[in-house]
């Protein structure tokens, strides 16, 4: 699926992370890549995170998946909506709705969230800490845009859900299939189902917070440290007041903590396994036989079309010009030369043809074989 009337560099420039807006229809041509029955099948999957929430007056109930297949029929006619979170990593059709926003790095990519809701069906007013795109896929959809919120942003006391205590709409817009509203962090909204059949696709781009960062970080940091790396005076002077902390001594402290943290090379490296790590982790995409390096050589020389994992989570940080470290699922893999650019490919289109000039080189056949016996790449039978 591709963009047909959609300017990227003004939506970066007016709106990304500024203020909603609402965009109508921006597709060559649309069409629904799911439908409610295949939704409501992954909700009933294991493996597969869901929610169900449901709707009484003027309060919500959540219900944690896997759902069995019989509460679907249990509903009623009280508002409800099924949400099932990473839908991308299952249903290539619905993966392929975050090609068209690839202008925003990869790394900040989340997943595509689904929603199906019933006449009048929502989940309340809230707000989020990320961006998203809000896709209408069937059916019609209200959304009502609030005022910027943050985390001394009053919220109701609910269990599950985090919902504005007091919501107040300054604007309102009526969705159709194919139309897309985006809206930045923090501001206020709540999208409310016209009629039955109402899907909506959410692309969500992460954006980690300062103390996400220092704190993981440090926690990765931890391990490499010893307990004979301590702090040590051996000019040390008798003070007029044995209380006070000098300010040499506050220099001295202040210098082990953050010569370590300002490490910036290592940051990299920590940042680009941390921020490629699986959604997921603990699923297993590993084929059901690891291929002999030979073996995968012989497939690219027949010109096998390779896909990445929707699942996979692929990045790269340059260091010199043939010269670069690709993250995928967590891993570092240092690359030179092919390898490099190799890597860089991986990393900008989701399904190829390795170049013929690559196919003999050792560090490529060695990357990709690696790559595949982790269930990052599979190749492409038609």
């Amino acid at each position: 699926m591709q963009f047909n009337n959609f300017d990227t560099a003004a939506f970066l420039r007016d709106y990304w992370q500024k203020r909603p807006l609402l965009i109508k229809n921006p597709w060559q041509s649309w069409q629904n890549p799911l439908s409610p029955d295949e939704l409501a099948g992954l909700a009933c999957e294991d493996h597969v995170e869901s929610r169900l929430i449901t709707q009484t007056c003027d309060d919500w109930n959540a219900e944690h998946g896997p759902l069995p297949e019989t509460r679907f029929g249990e509903l009623g006619k009280s508002p409800w909506t099924l949400l099932v979170q990473a839908v991308d990593h299952h249903v290539p059709e619905v993966a392929a709705l975050i090609e068209p926003f690839r202008f925003i790095p990869n790394w900040r990519i989340d997943d595509v969230m689904v929603s199906y809701a019933s006449d009048g069906g929502g989940v309340g007013p809230h707000f989020d800490h990320y961006d998203v795109f809000l896709i209408q896929g069937l059916g019609q959809r209200r959304w009502q845009i609030g005022r910027a919120c943050d985390d001394q942003t009053a919220l109701r006391s609910h269990e599950d859900l985090l919902l504005l205590a007091n919501f107040e709409a300054v604007e309102e817009w009526i969705l159709d299939p194919g139309d897309m509203l985006y809206i930045p962090p923090g501001i206020a909204h709540n999208g409310v189902a016209i009629g039955e059949d109402c899907m909506t696709y959410s692309i969500g781009f992460r954006s980690p917070s300062r103390k996400e960062l220092i704190g993981n970080w440090c926690d990765d940091l931890l391990p490499d440290m010893t307990d004979d790396d301590r702090y040590c005076d051996p000019d040390l002077s008798v003070q007029e007041n044995p209380g006070e902390i000098p300010a040499t001594a506050i220099d001295r402290l202040h210098a082990m903590l953050t010569e370590k943290l300002a490490d910036r090379p290592a940051f990299a490296r920590w940042f680009g396994e941390y921020s490629s790590t699986p959604r997921y982790p603990e699923t297993d995409w590993r084929p059901e036989e690891p291929i002999e390096k030979e073996h995968l050589r012989g497939l690219l020389t027949a010109d096998h079309p390779l896909l990445r994992n929707p699942a996979s989570r692929f990045s790269f940080v340059r260091q010199e010009q043939d010269k670069l470290l690709l993250f995928v699922d967590g891993e570092c893999y240092p690359c030179t030369n092919e390898a490099a650019l190799l890597a860089a490919m991986l990393c900008a289109q989701d399904q190829f043809v390795i170049n013929p000039e690559w196919q003999t080189s050792d560090a490529v056949v060695e990357l990709l074989t690696g790559l595949y016996n982790r269930g990052s790449l599979s190749f492409d039978w038609g």
